[in-house]
């Protein structure tokens, strides 16, 4: 599959400065893939090592951190020369090897030359342990995110539909497709972005095996959970993912603990939320009470959103049949808002943006807000139909005098007393 992180890939083998990097994401999100690829269309030679697979691998890594050393025995476990700037590196599953982590630090300042590449799906909980250590400024990092609705078009041969989206936004012109490009953002909304349910729908077309993969994944992602976890902090994760679905549900979509079970407190959930939010599988939205510069200056952190990093894998915890999706049936009235935010948090953050919510008392409530390149706050309101009403947003513009706002609906490109109107489909384009 075609992902946009090759552009950065090749970006970093070109700086001149480049440090060996890591590649963070969640499991399955196509990390080894796109690694892979990478080294195959820009290097002579890739050497790819799976830390989780090999005792004698890791056993490289426990004498000492002397490079020539290192890239002789990695050249004689590889069976293949490895060339200075020829070759590419993958060290797959780095969070089983910690010395090999450490060692990229002795890379970086003693074999630059080198171009390494390291992939951890468990890597950001596994760093949560006191014991590891990690190479701070000596490393170079990317996330791989779940494909976004661009990658998804590419997936299922729909690029012209993908230039012609561009095309509109970057004319804000209304796009003539418009239903059809609604028909497919509906597709991606029930498939997701995970590459292993894409791959089955684009083979398939049948959703009933697009749902099986997905829970394959949620189940997974449980599994992987405990390897770094005590029991008992094990069941508190389990019953924190658990949660999200009934969290999402509820019409103020405020994180709340007694959700999870009666009496339930922060101290004791916080932990596995962030285990949850290290290993990539959800994204946390705080409140900001102030739509000033900078936003991070009025986040409460205690009072976030949680919302799961894929849509698809949303739709298959909650056993949404695919066709009330599609069709834009009247029962799905009651969650079709929360899976509408759901989709643009995931397309924020793929997009490099950092989002949060505003809140006014009772009296309002906004549901996205970000910071541009130009120090502007940009208000965001998400709204899962056509026919919107823009009461908290009016207000926040006015309270903040914003230079425009953004309303995400159903409608066709548009602006209007400051709004500009991006269709649910093309969120894709927008970018800090």
């Amino acid at each position: 599959m075609e992902r946009k992180m090759m552009d950065s890939l090749r970006a970093w083998k070109e700086n001149p400065r480049r440090m060996p990097l890591l590649l963070d994401g969640a499991r399955q999100v196509g990390k080894t893939y796109t690694a892979l690829t990478f080294g195959k269309e820009c290097y002579k030679n890739t050497v790819y090592f799976n830390m989780e697979d090999s005792s004698e691998i890791q056993a490289i890594f426990e004498r000492d951190f002397n490079i020539e050393r290192l890239i002789r025995e990695l050249s004689v476990k590889a069976g293949a020369t490895i060339f200075p700037g020829d070759t590419l590196i993958i060290f797959d599953e780095i969070q089983a090897c910690e010395r090999a982590l450490t060692s990229l630090k002795y890379f970086c300042e003693n074999g630059p030359e080198y171009h390494i590449i390291a992939a951890g799906s468990l890597l950001g909980v596994a760093l949560k342990r006191e014991r590891f250590s990690f190479p701070v400024g000596k490393v170079d990092r990317l996330t791989l995110y779940p494909l976004d609705f661009e990658e998804f078009l590419w997936a299922v041969g729909q690029k012209p539909m993908a230039e012609m989206i561009r095309e509109a936004y970057q004319g804000f012109t209304p796009m003539s497709l418009h239903g059809t490009a609604l028909d497919l953002y509906r597709e991606y909304l029930v498939t997701g972005g995970m590459p292993q349910p894409v791959r089955t729908f684009v083979e398939t077309r049948d959703f009933n095996f697009v749902l099986a993969s997905q829970k394959a994944l949620n189940d997974a992602y449980i599994a992987d959970m405990a390897k770094y976890a005590a029991p008992q902090e094990t069941v508190r994760i389990m019953a924190a993912w658990g949660s999200i679905p009934a969290q999402l549900s509820k019409e103020n979509h405020k994180f709340q603990y007694r959700v999870i079970r009666s009496g339930a407190r922060a101290h004791d959930y916080e932990m596995p939320l962030q285990r949850l939010e290290a290993a990539g599988v959800i994204n946390r939205c705080i409140r900001v009470s102030e739509g000033r510069v900078p936003l991070t200056a009025f986040a409460d952190p205690g009072a976030f959103k949680i919302y799961m990093a894929d849509t698809g894998l949303l739709c298959s915890r909650f056993d949404i049949a695919a066709n009330l999706v599609l069709s834009g049936d009247h029962r799905m009235d009651g969650f079709k808002g929360a899976l509408t935010e759901n989709y643009i948090m995931q397309a924020l953050v793929t997009a490099g943006i950092q989002p949060y919510y505003w809140t006014l008392q009772q009296n309002a409530e906004l549901d996205f807000v970000f910071q541009d390149r130009q120090g502007n706050i940009i208000p965001l309101e998400a709204k899962s139909a056509e026919h919107v009403r823009a009461k908290s947003l009016g207000m926040f513009m006015k309270r903040y005098d914003c230079p425009y706002a953004i309303q995400v609906s159903s409608r066709n490109f548009g602006f209007e007393n400051g709004i500009q109107s991006i269709p649910l489909y093309a969120l894709f384009c927008l970018t800090k």
